[in-house]
């Protein structure tokens, strides 16, 4: 077996144990560098970032997979900032230490030579803002008609109505799509104003490589000079406490010049409960407006958008009604069932059916709800959610903080599930049928009236299908 098929193997086995969002995001440009003596891995990762936290939360992880297939104990496993290629012209650890060093010398040298105005044009005008995304292709539907709304009223006045905006809502349901949208219109109406969109990791990155080198008034000055910053992901904040220090100060900066602030997030503020007391109470200054799942109608206007847009396939209202229904929780994952169609008919070019169109996406929705999931990962995922121990839920406790989680929990089982009354009661401890039967006509009565709660449960139903 190759360095890199054992690696693959070690990866199948850390998937399985790691939700998906983690593993993509630590986990990719990772590789075996190498092995000194037998016992010994070194792993290639792609950046100082990843090195600190996979040492820090997935050590013990990766040698347990390597022990699983290789059958024998990993003494150690030590992390290495490198490519492939350069690891492979690697001749020895003291080539491989100078070369390190050359590079960081070279890095720091670049950055202070790098003109900060220059260095903003270059990233906000050529790397970062994706022209497909602007407001004519953005389907308005019940879901995220607020957000859209109070996103077009910052991009036609920006540093004027709303700062911040605070966007929020599930992956893949268009908060990236809104967030550059507003971007690339006050691009369109004010060409001098420097715009800078950043994900949270590219954040860090700079704030990492600044400590590293000692140039923070170079970074400090691209980030608290720009007329518009857009924020994407910033729950990525979470556990950085120096990195939120930073940010906090770049936002009181950018504020106090009304620069146009946007963020976007996976949950409210008030749920980001690892986040700085000062950085939630300013996220809330603004307006904060959720990006929910969309309703049926919204599914099939999208994919009729999407289809007019890449002009390359008609599909009748019968394919479009499956594909609507059978997609719920995710917009990426509707376009991605959509190509993978317009590539069939591509190859194939065969007038497409409804019984074709389920073949060739027999793999994709091969898990439907029904079946997907069981009780015990419904647990487990509400469980995450609220920070409460699975024990604790299922337990005889009657704290005040248990109610709702376990409430939530009967609720899903009930819809998702379609599980009866005493098998809930029995999945939560042993508790009556009565009580959830109670529980799940008060969570679906709470639902049309509190539109926090609605959010965290579709926000939980991502999480079990992803």
């Amino acid at each position: 077996m190759t360095n890199e098929q054992l690696w693959q193997a070690v990866l199948g086995e850390l998937e399985l144990t790691i939700s998906k969002a983690n593993f993509t995001t630590w986990f990719r440009d990772t590789f075996i560098s190498g092995y000194i003596g037998n016992s010994d891995v070194i792993v290639g990762v792609p950046n100082v970032f990843t090195k600190s936290w996979l040492e820090k939360k997935y050590t013990k992880l990766i040698a347990k997979a390597f022990a699983h297939i290789t059958l024998n104990k990993v003494r150690k496993v030590d992390f290495r900032i490198e490519t492939k290629e350069s690891a492979e012209k690697n001749v020895g650890k003291e080539a491989q230490q100078r070369e390190e060093e050359s590079a960081r010398k070279k890095e720091a040298v670049e950055w202070k030579k790098t003109d900060v105005a220059g260095y903003r044009e270059d990233h906000t005008h050529n790397h970062t803002l994706n022209e497909k995304y602007t407001f004519c292709r953005f389907v308005v539907g019940s879901g995220n008609e607020l957000a859209h709304a109070a996103s077009m009223a910052v991009a036609e006045s920006p540093g004027v109505r709303y700062n911040p905006l605070f966007l929020y809502g599930g992956v893949g349901l268009g908060k990236t799509h809104l967030i550059q949208a507003i971007g690339n219109h006050i691009k369109a109406k004010t060409s001098r104003a420097s715009i800078l969109y950043v994900n949270f990791e590219k954040f860090t990155n700079d704030y990492v490589r600044a400590v590293k080198h000692g140039t923070f008034q170079e970074f400090r000055e691209f980030y608290r000079s720009v007329d518009v910053l857009l924020v994407d992901d910033v729950q990525f904040m979470l556990n950085k406490e120096k990195t939120q220090d930073e940010f906090f100060h770049t936002f009181e900066a950018l504020h106090q010049r009304n620069s146009q602030i946007v963020i976007t997030s996976d949950r409210p503020p008030k749920m980001l409960s690892e986040l700085q007391d000062r950085l939630i109470s300013r996220f809330e200054w603004g307006m904060i407006a959720d990006v929910s799942i969309p309703d049926l109608e919204t599914r099939l206007a999208i994919l009729k958008s999407k289809c007019e847009g890449k002009n390359e396939i008609r599909l009748n209202d019968e394919i479009l009604q499956y594909l609507a229904g059978q997609v719920k929780n995710n917009i990426r994952e509707l376009e991605g069932a959509l190509n993978k169609i317009i590539a069939w008919h591509n190859l194939h070019r065969e007038e497409l059916t409804l019984e074709i169109t389920k073949r060739i996406l027999s793999n994709v929705f091969a898990n439907p709800s029904q079946g997907a999931i069981n009780s015990r990962q419904v647990i487990k995922v509400v469980s995450e959610y609220y920070e409460i121990n699975v024990n604790d839920l299922v337990g005889a406790s009657r704290k005040r903080e248990l109610v709702l989680p376990r409430q939530v929990i009967m609720y899903i089982l009930r819809e998702e599930l379609g599980s009866s009354y005493p098998l809930i009661g029995n999945d939560l401890g042993g508790r009556d049928h009565t009580t959830a039967m109670h529980a799940c006509k008060k969570i679906e009565r709470k639902m049309h009236e509190d539109d926090r709660l609605r959010q965290q449960i579709e926000s939980i139903k991502q999480r079990l299908y992803t």
